[in-house]
Parts: C-alpha cells; sequence; structure tokens
C-alpha cells in the first residue's frame, strides 16, 4: 500500500466520524426547531383561517343591517300587493343587495320568511334565476322560529353545494326594530347568507398542504399529538386540523440527506486539503527518495540525487545516499569477488550465466550470431593424482593466463566486442564470442588452443600429459538459450573425446539427433504403459555339458512412437531420471509370473535371472517387491538369482548394503552381472557380496585367447575362491566355451547356446534340445551296439 493510500485510510475515518458526529447533534437540534417552527405555522394558518372566516360573516351581517336601513326592505314588508311587492320592490331589493356587495361576482343571497316558515321573498346573485331557498337554509330558519333567540348567524353545510354563512334577524313589521320576545310569533323573518369563497379556498389549500382535512365543530376541540392546531371561528363554531404522522418525515429526511451529503462533501473535502500538504511536504519527498532507490535497484540509474528537503526527510535522504554509495562500492568488491573465480581470475559459472544471457539477448535483437567453445582438459586427474593439488591448480591457472591471451589477441586483431572467457567448474572452461560464422575466428581460437597441447602442456619447465577436447556450437544455428548452447557444446566435446583427444568437434545432427531421440525416450518413460510396449525374452544359460541352469530375464521395448528401444538406450535414461522404479516393478512381476514355466522346460531346479537397476538398491520396497512376488506366483526364493551391475560395488551406501543382506536371508541368490565394464579390482571381488559373477562380454573377448588364459584361468579361480559360480556372457563360438572350459568356467551363455527369446519361442527351443538330445542318444547307443557286436 502506497504512502498516499495509507494516509487517506488513516485520516478518512477520523474525518469522517467527526463530521457524522456534528451532523448528528446539528440534526438533533434542527429537528426540534423544524418541528417547533411547523407547529407554530400550523397555528399562524388556522389563526389566518378563522380571520378570514370571520370576516365573512362580518361582511354578512354588514350586509343585513344595511338592508334594514334601506328603505327597499320596509317598502316590500309594508306593500300589501302581493305581485307589485315581488316584482317591483324586489327588483330593488336586488340593487340593494348588488351596490353593497364589493365583489358582484360573489355569491349572496337575501331571503324574508314569516313564521312558521313561509318564503315571501329570496333572491341570490347566482346564474340560476329560477333558484329557491336552500333546503338547508329553510331548516335553519324553522329551528330559529321555534326558539326564543331573535338573532344568530350560522355555518351551514349541504350535501350538495358549498356551505353558508347565514346571518338571522327577526324584525318587527311596524318598526323593522328588534321585536320583544311575546311578538316574535307577529315578526318577520329576515335572512342573509354568503358563501365564504376566501375561507374555503383557504381551507381547501392548507388540508392539500398537510393532507388532512380540517374538522369543524359546534363544540370545542383539543389539540392531537405533536402537531395539530385549533382555532374559534365564532362563538358556537370551532376547527382543529392535524396533520399525518409522516408529515415531516419527508423535511427530516431532506434534513438527514442535506447533513449527510454536507458531512461526506466536507470530509472529502478536508481530506483533500489535508492529503494535498502531506503530499507536498511529507509524501512527494519519500516517494521521489523511492522511485530513486527503485531505479538504482533495476539499473536504471547508477546514484541517488541529492534532496533539498529539510528536517527528518532531508536528513533521511542524505543518509540513504550514504548509504547507497556505501553499498554501491562494496557491492562492486563483492560482484568483482563473487563473479571471479578464485583460482584463475578469470570469470566464474555465475558471471559466465549472467553475461551469456546478455550477449545473447543482444544478438538475438540485432540478429547477429555467438559460438561458444566449451574446453574439456583431458587427462587432468591423472595429474592431480600423479603430482597434487598444488600442480594441478597451478596448470589450471596457466591454462586460463594463456586462453586469455589467446582470445585478446584475437579480438584485437580481429576488432571483435570482448570475448568473454570463464571457468565453468574443474577443468572445464568455456569462450563465448561474438562474431560471424565463417569467418575464421572460431577456427583461430580453436588451433592456437590446441597448440598449447601439441607437445604436452608445457610448464615450469616441464611438460605434462594433458590435452583438450573442445565442442562448438552456435547461437542461433544449434541453440535458442543458453542452457541449450551449453549442452550442445558440451555434447560436441564429448564426440571430440570420442574421436581422439586434443581435437575440436562442432555440433552436428546426428549429435542433436542423438539428444532429441533421449530426450523423447525420457518423454515416453513418463507415460509408457509397460503391458501395452515392453515385453521380456529370456536368454538360457548352460552348463559343461549342455544342461540348461538358469534363463535369463531380458526387457525388450517397442515403442510406437520410436520403433526398438534397446536397453542400452532407455535404462540409463531411466536411471538417471528417476524412471526406473516403475519398470523394475513391471519386470519382477512379469518375470516370476513365468517362472514355472520355465521350471516346466527345463526343470525344477532352473533358476530365474532378474536384472535390476542399481538405483533400486537405494529405496527400501525392493526386498518387498521380490518377497510379494514369491507369495503371488508360490515360488522358492532359492529360483531367483538377482542380477546386479558391477559398477554397484564401487559406490555401495549402507541402504542398498541392508537390503542386500535381507534379499540373502530371504533365500534369494545374488549375481554381479557384467563384470569387468567397470572399474574392476581384486578388492572388489574379494568383498563381493554375491553368489554368481557374470563376466561381461568384452572382457570374455579380450581373455579368450591362448596367451591370455593365465589370467583367466587366475580370474576365475580367485572367484571360485571366493565360492562364487562364474558365468561367461558372449559365448558364440566353440573356441570360446573350449577355452572358458579349459580355464575352469561351469557355465556359459552367448549365442552360440540361444539367442534371447520370448517365452513361447523358448519352450520350441527347449522340445528341439529335447529332440536332439534324444537323437544324440540314439545315435550313440547304436553306434556302442555296433562296436560290441
Amino acid at each position: 500500500m502506497t504512502l498516499g493510500k495509507r494516509a487517506f485510510t488513516l485520516i478518512f475515518p477520523v474525518v469522517l466520524t467527526g463530521y457524522v458526529l456534528a451532523a448528528s447533534l446539528l440534526y438533533v437540534s434542527q429537528s426540534a426547531s423544524i418541528v417547533g417552527l411547523e407547529r407554530a405555522r400550523l397555528w399562524q394558518q388556522l389563526g389566518l383561517l378563522g380571520a378570514v372566516f370571520q370576516n365573512d360573516v362580518t361582511q354578512n351581517k354588514s350586509l343585513l343591517y344595511s338592508l334594514v336601513e334601506g328603505s327597499a326592505v320596509r317598502l316590500f314588508i309594508n306593500e300589501p300587493d302581493a305581485g307589485y311587492r315581488s316584482n317591483a320592490i324586489g327588483v330593488r331589493i336586488q340593487k340593494s343587495i348588488t351596490s353593497l356587495s364589493e365583489d358582484p361576482t360573489r355569491f349572496v343571497s337575501m331571503a324574508i320568511l314569516r313564521p312558521p316558515g313561509s318564503v315571501d321573498y329570496y333572491y341570490e346573485n347566482s346564474k340560476d334565476p329560477f333558484a329557491e331557498i336552500p333546503a338547508a337554509q329553510i331548516d335553519h330558519a324553522r329551528k330559529l322560529i321555534d326558539s326564543p333567540k331573535l338573532s344568530n348567524w350560522s355555518y351551514i353545510e349541504q350535501e350538495n353545494g358549498d356551505p353558508l354563512v347565514v346571518h338571522s334577524e327577526f324584525l318587527d313589521p311596524l318598526t323593522l326594530n328588534r321585536p320583544v320576545s311575546s311578538a316574535k310569533a307577529a315578526s318577520i323573518l329576515l335572512q342573509t347568507a354568503v358563501r365564504p369563497r376566501p375561507f374555503l379556498d383557504m381551507k381547501k389549500a392548507l388540508e392539500k398542504e398537510y393532507a388532512a382535512d380540517i374538522e369543524i365543530s359546534s363544540s370545542p376541540l383539543a389539540t392531537e399529538g405533536v402537531l395539530s392546531a385549533t382555532v374559534k371561528l365564532g362563538p358556537a363554531l370551532y376547527a382543529r386540523l392535524t396533520p399525518e404522522s409522516g408529515h415531516l418525515d419527508q423535511r427530516l429526511f431532506n434534513l438527514k440527506l442535506l447533513l449527510a451529503l454536507g458531512a461526506i462533501g466536507l470530509s472529502l473535502f478536508t481530506i483533500g486539503i489535508v492529503l494535498a500538504l502531506v503530499r507536498r511536504y511529507i509524501t512527494n519527498p519519500i516517494v521521489r527518495l523511492d522511485r530513486q532507490l527503485t531505479d538504482v535497484m533495476s539499473g536504471a540509474r547508477t546514484e541517488i540525487a541529492p534532496s533539498s528537503e529539510a528536517g527528518e526527510i532531508g536528513r533521511l535522504s542524505a543518509n540513504m545516499k550514504q548509504l547507497h554509495d556505501e553499498a554501491v562500492e562494496s557491492f562492486g568488491l563483492v560482484q568483482t569477488t563473487s563473479w571471479t573465480d578464485t583460482l584463475t581470475a578469470i570469470s566464474n559459472r555465475e558471471h559466465f550465466n549472467v553475461r551469456s544471457t546478455q550477449i545473447l539477448d543482444a544478438a538475438r535483437e540485432s540478429n547477429a550470431s555467438c559460438s561458444l567453445l566449451f574446453i574439456d582438459v583431458d587427462n587432468f586427474k591423472f595429474v592431480n593424482d600423479k603430482h597434487g593439488h598444488k600442480v594441478g591448480d597451478e596448470l589450471l591457472k596457466t591454462l586460463a593466463s594463456r586462453i586469455l591471451a589467446i582470445v585478446k589477441a584475437v579480438a584485437d586483431g580481429r576488432e571483435l566486442p570482448e570475448i568473454l572467457v570463464a571457468r565453468l567448474s574443474g577443468d572445464e572452461f568455456a569462450i563465448m564470442v561474438q562474431s560471424q560464422p565463417g569467418d575464421g575466428t572460431i577456427n583461430e581460437i580453436t588451433t592456437k588452443i590446441l597448440d598449447l597441447f601439441s607437445d604436452g602442456f608445457e610448464m615450469v619447465d616441464k611438460s605434462f600429459p594433458v590435452t583438450a577436447s573442445i565442442g562448438i556450437a552456435a547461437f542461433p544455428e544449434d541453440a535458442a538459450s543458453l542452457p541449450e548452447l551449453l549442452a550442445s557444446a558440451d555434447a560436441a566435446m564429448y564426440q571430440a573425446k570420442a574421436q581422439g583427444k586434443n581435437g575440436s568437434a562442432r555440433y552436428s545432427r546426428s549429435l542433436h539427433e542423438k539428444r532429441t531421440r533421449k530426450r523423447r525416450i525420457e518423454e515416453e518413460l513418463r507415460t509408457v504403459n509397460p503391458n501395452e510396449e515392453m515385453h521380456l525374452v529370456f536368454m538360457p544359460i548352460v552348463d559343461g555339458h549342455g544342461k540348461v541352469t538358469a534363463c535369463e530375464a531380458l526387457l525388450r521395448w517397442n515403442s510406437p512412437l520410436l520403433g526398438q528401444v534397446t536397453p542400452d538406450e532407455f535404462i540409463p535414461i531411466a536411471e538417471t531420471t528417476g524412471l526406473f522404479s516403475k519398470i523394475d516393478s513391471w519386470v519382477i512381476d512379469r518375470a516370476m509370473s513365468n517362472c514355472g514355466q520355465i521350471k516346466q522346460f527345463f526343470g525344477s531346479e532352473t533358476m530365474l535371472c532378474i536384472n535390476i537397476s542399481s538405483a533400486e538398491l537405494y529405496t527400501k520396497s525392493i526386498a518387498d517387491r521380490f518377497c510379494d512376488g514369491l507369495e503371488r506366483y508360490g515360488l522358492d526364493a532359492r529360483s531367483i538369482e538377482i542380477e546386479l551391475t558391477e559398477t554397484f560395488a564401487v559406490k555401495l551406501g549402507d541402504q542398498s548394503q541392508r537390503n542386500i543382506e535381507t534379499l540373502r536371508a530371504k533365500g534369494f541368490r545374488i549375481s554381479i552381472d557384467d563384470f569387468g565394464a567397470g572399474y574392476t579390482s581384486v578388492q572388489q571381488i574379494i568383498d563381493y557380496p554375491a553368489e554368481t559373477i557374470k563376466l561381461d562380454r568384452e572382457l570374455v573377448e579380450s581373455l579368450t585367447n591362448g596367451a591370455a588364459l593365465p589370467t583367466l584361468r587366475a580370474l576365475i579361480a580367485l572367484c571360485h575362491a571366493q565360492g562364487m559360480q562364474v558365468v561367461a556372457e558372449g559365448v558364440d563360438t566353440t573356441e570360446k566355451m573350449t577355452l572358458l572350459a579349459a580355464a575352469g568356467c561351469e557355465l556359459y551363455q552367448g549365442y552360440l547356446i540361444s539367442k534371447p527369446l520370448t517365452a513361447e519361442d523358448l519352450g520350441i527351443w527347449a522340445m528341439q534340445r529335447l529332440m536332439q538330445q534324444a537323437k544324440e542318444t540314439t545315435r550313440k547307443t547304436a553306434a556302442r551296439a555296433a562296436s560290441g557286436a
């Protein structure tokens, strides 16, 4: 996480928490104020509604009194002619009403009634010329006539119309004054009514605003809840407005939203300012320092620039610069030491790998070529063993300096880039040359290096019998990477050794094909199913009388991809890659499954010889595998002879020694196979924990001649002295078998006896031998009979 993100992570929660807390406190106080203001406003609105209503009542009362004071009403009451009264005087009343009304369009009505409720006159300034007094108004008038009241105003609601404010006044027909109570029956009732439009409009607006109906009652009304208001409209008329409980929710929500957005906005604004200051005075200097350190570590720059910052950051930058300068100096010394071979003072393997990778990358980008020379000093071990390590070290130092001088002279003479020379390990050297193929550079270097060994390597007035084998590989023709280039040059070096030492060899197609086949064999071994691609063949072992005493199981592999793969090819690969275990398990199981069949062919005393990899001796499970086979196929351990290569004895370890002892304790016989193929010594013969020695075919070939017969006899006698049987491999002629028998060898194996056969062919071969032996016996019997006669 960057410093900026860390600062934001630390500051944002603190600032936001502070603003949220402040907003919460502000909300508590403001919400109470909003409720108080809304309550006051509601009371004010209802008060204004009451005033508007009172204005309508006052106007109506004034209209009635003005009409009474005028002459039109007096004339109407005193006129006996009903027709004239209704027409002529009624028109005058209408004009009086119109003249007294402030708004000509406002609804105003006037009615003159006589007890017990007959209507003498009714007029309203509506668009209906035939309008009649409302029923609710007549009912109200009759109630007044029956009551002791002489004057009254009322708020009358109609079922099919707007409410009316009605003012009623009883008048004496003679004096047009208010009569005494006893003369009420002879009086007339004068009523004026107005439609309180301003009041109704305001009432409707308030009901819409507060989403609640205004209650109007003739009895006093009490407030309900936090938000409620009442008003007295008249002596016996009251109104109340109680908004719904959620009326303030939206306003309070808006307040919450405003405060929340404000808290977040202010937090971000504050954090922005704080982060800008932190970035300017803290993080940016550190980031610049970090970037410089990163660039220095990646190689993009070589030094840290001086800082002009003051305070701790300035001192940190100065200290880091000082530490870097000291580290660079130390690193240069360490790198020089770590990349230099301590003995020869030239580049070591690590420096060679790093520098060669850079050279190949540059060559790949520019489509150039490079060549690698892989040098191995032949017979160096002999010099080390005979003259001591001090002389050996001096030889390597001298050789390195002479090679370095050769390549420097060639590079200077041909104006080539610097040629890299390195000691990879022991007596192995590598030279990386940047030159075009075919320009003679590689040939010149190779010739001059081989000339150093033409008459032995001379050093300190002495000549040492060492030579050099040089393998050459080119990039990109022979390899696409450094590991491939090294492998190709190494393969070419071994080819040079095979051709005769003190020579060179160029990586060729045949070497490539060998490496490719080896790689494909390894790939196929990883996925091979032995049941499908592998099978066993058996090679008989006979004694001096031709009796088959044992059969050796040999593995054959017929790969669909690779064709016939010989054991000499795939067994070493299987051992070096750790793939031998699966193959050996299959060989042990399959061979032991054929043991009973072999005994049927040649007799119950016939042994089965099974080859296993020397590497198997280092696993703890080898004894269990053989014991499982005995139990599975009902075999006697004395019928199984386990063949091990002679070279295992050279590197016999504790685990392999325990495994051999365990196998022998269980009754298995141990045989040493290919004896003489390795570095054989008399001491190894004496120490071998085995019952049988199998002489390698090459050893048999070299010892089966008249001159070597004493040596062969002595070797076999030594084996017999150790209690071992001797089996000679590679017996392919009668002469070899005769000489081996003369030397004391008792068992034989080779193509003279039989080639390796499958189990089925082995049975046919056994039958043929049996028939041949029968014929021979018959012939001998007949011959003896003839001579006796």
